[in-house]
């Protein structure tokens, strides 16, 4: 290993709040369209939705000719392979990307972990990121959640001083029509009131990001394999959100 990756995570204790879906988006999109090196842990046990999703992205490519075409041209046009998606658990996420780091360079290590904050295993692996991105909607319930969760981030993890985090920020999600509206800025003054940042590009709600490879062959959206099509990705935000991120953990530009 001749650099160190970043370690980062899209992470929330609020199911159904878009960390899965922004984990592979962002990081199908850095690795196959901006150039990086990336990868994935996924250890969010039982369901391990992102291997899962691998596992289907494979099958399609393999067995489908119009997906085996793309994956070969895509392939041999970047001369890069997929990015690696390893299922773990939270007990050895760290152990994992430490061994996948140690076999490859990689410029950013994906974590897709558990809600939970109350299970030591996800406290410890919460302590080992660079950074946390969690996302929030203009919901109540999903808002007051996931402040409750990052004050335990701020407050249990940051301020004991043993952690590797550099960087905490939340993700407006699902946003409904395509600007924010006055509630957002009430929601903003409330976060920023308890010292949380939120980056400035928002994710619009769209059927579009639970689109994955099809044997209809509509475009991809969402994949491992694969980026965003021009024509999906476009209004999407998730470029825009990718690259304020790079922003934020100095990467740009190193692609």
């Amino acid at each position: 290993m001749s650099k160190q990756p970043i370690y980062l995570a899209f992470s929330t204790q609020k199911g159904g709040a878009g960390k899965t879906a922004l984990t592979v988006l962002v990081a199908s999109y850095l690795h196959y369209v901006k150039g990086y090196d990336v990868a994935v842990i996924d250890c969010d046990y039982p369901q391990h939705s992102i291997a899962e999703m691998r596992d289907r992205d494979l099958k399609l490519a393999l067995e489908d000719d119009h997906y085996k075409r793309m994956a070969y041209e895509q392939f041999t046009r970047l001369d890069k392979k997929a990015y690696p998606v390893i299922e773990s658990s939270t007990e050895k996420a760290i152990d994992d990307a430490d061994r996948i780091t140690e076999q490859a360079d990689f410029d950013i290590v994906f974590f897709d972990l558990p809600g939970t904050v109350n299970n030591p295993s996800v406290i410890k692996a919460l302590t080992n990121m660079d950074y946390i991105f969690a996302p929030i909607s203009a919901d109540r319930l999903v808002l007051e959640s996931t402040l409750r969760y990052m004050v335990v981030i701020n407050d249990v993890i940051k301020k004991t001083g043993v952690t590797t985090i550099k960087g905490t920020y939340m993700v407006w999600n699902m946003v409904d029509g395509r600007e924010k509206s006055e509630l957002y800025g009430v929601y903003e003054q409330v976060i920023a009131e308890l010292g949380f940042e939120v980056v400035k590009t928002f994710i619009p709600n769209s059927l579009r990001f639970r689109r994955e490879l099809t044997e209809t062959h509509k475009g991809v959206f969402r994949s491992t394999l694969f980026p965003p099509e021009r024509s999906q990705l476009k209004g999407s935000n998730i470029d825009a959100l990718a690259d304020e991120i790079l922003e934020l953990i100095k990467l740009n530009g190193n692609g």
